[in-house]
């Protein structure tokens, strides 16, 4: 397999998900401020991925696979023994699938606007507000857990990934000291630090 990526996007999280899993797999570097996208071996990285956008996992046998929560769960399910997803047709899937979805729409998409330089800062102090609230939502499930589903998974792979982009754009979690905590807690582990490590962003 390979999983195409840029530094310290949403990507970061298949990347830490594959290194928990133990599979086999190459990583490709993706530019996203070249016009167009390209890849680090300088193909155009439409051509991979029409969307243009990260992450995208190109299987052993040819096909693609895009979007984050999708590209998790695949290879979640790859390497079953892990245990980094509930066993299908169980509550507990569609209940990390409903973590899925809560941090792709509501926390994911909530820093769109950080990530735009033309966007004026009172839309993005909006963001913030809307994001706090998510957070501050968030900071109670973690009473008496380590880890979203109570060990580490796909779940946190990705909530970890987002809750980077706090330091990215300089932003506090002081007021939220159990989220501080499971970042740091998630970024001890040997899989976070050599996927930074990788994504040269350590």
């Amino acid at each position: 397999m390979k999983l195409y990526y840029a530094p310290g996007a949403c990507s970061l999280a298949p990347h830490i998900a594959l290194l928990e899993a133990g599979l086999p797999f190459s990583t490709e570097r993706v530019d996203l401020r070249a016009q167009p996208h390209t890849t680090e071996s300088g193909t155009d990285y439409k051509s991979v991925n029409p969307k243009g956008y990260v992450p995208t996992l190109v299987l052993d046998n040819g096909e693609v696979l895009t979007e984050a929560a999708v590209v998790l769960q695949y290879i979640a399910d790859r390497a079953p023994e892990k245990r980094l997803a509930p066993d299908r047709n169980t509550n507990d899937r569609y209940r990390v699938q409903e973590w899925l979805n809560f941090i792709s729409t509501e926390l994911h998409k909530g820093f769109a606007p950080f990530w735009k330089p033309d966007v004026p800062q009172e839309q993005k102090d909006a963001a913030w507000e809307r994001l706090s609230q998510r957070l501050e939502w968030l900071e109670q499930q973690f009473n008496g857990k380590d880890y979203l589903m109570g060990q580490f998974g796909i779940a946190d792979c990705y909530l970890f990934t987002i809750l980077r982009w706090t330091d990215v754009f300089k932003l506090s979690l002081d007021s939220w000291p159990a989220l501080k905590a499971y970042r740091s807690r998630v970024a001890a582990r040997p899989s976070v630090q050599q996927a930074l490590k990788d994504e040269q962003i350590a």
